[in-house]
């Protein structure tokens, strides 16, 4: 099915996705943590979505750069990456929905727990779909 240069590149993709999504997990986070403490937790939702557009534009610029190296293609696989993350968000979205307000948790360590949860689902939609190349 893989042949060892495949395995060894998705080992490689997967120690340097981990890697990105340290500082991506870091400055999501941050943004949110940010957003919530400038306009309050009434908003949780809709800043949940304004700090997804903006880590989801920092996570391509790593992922395109140092995970996946590809070339070209900027605005197609800018589109797709957001396709992968759509879907992260909305699940996001009720992940956050049912942690703060079924479950009283914070907005903020919700969202952490949300991150972790779809970071599997993430990496799977980028390496075979984002960015998929065409001998992938």
């Amino acid at each position: 099915m893989f042949s060892n240069s495949d395995i060894s590149e998705i080992k490689a993709q997967s120690i340097r996705y981990l890697i990105t999504g340290g500082w991506n997990t870091v400055f999501g986070i941050v943004v949110y943590a940010l957003l919530i403490k400038l306009f309050g937790e009434n908003h949780y939702l809709l800043l949940a979505v304004l700090s997804n557009i903006i880590s989801i534009t920092n996570a391509y610029i790593c992922y395109k750069i140092f995970v996946f190296k590809t070339k070209g293609n900027i605005l197609k696989e800018y589109l797709k990456c957001y396709v992968v993350y759509g879907i992260s968000m909305l699940m996001g979205l009720l992940i956050l929905y049912i942690f703060v307000d079924l479950m009283h948790i914070s907005p903020v360590i919700s969202n952490i727990i949300s991150v972790l949860l779809l970071t599997v689902v993430s990496f799977i939609g980028h390496r075979y779909f984002s960015f998929r190349t065409k001998n992938k």
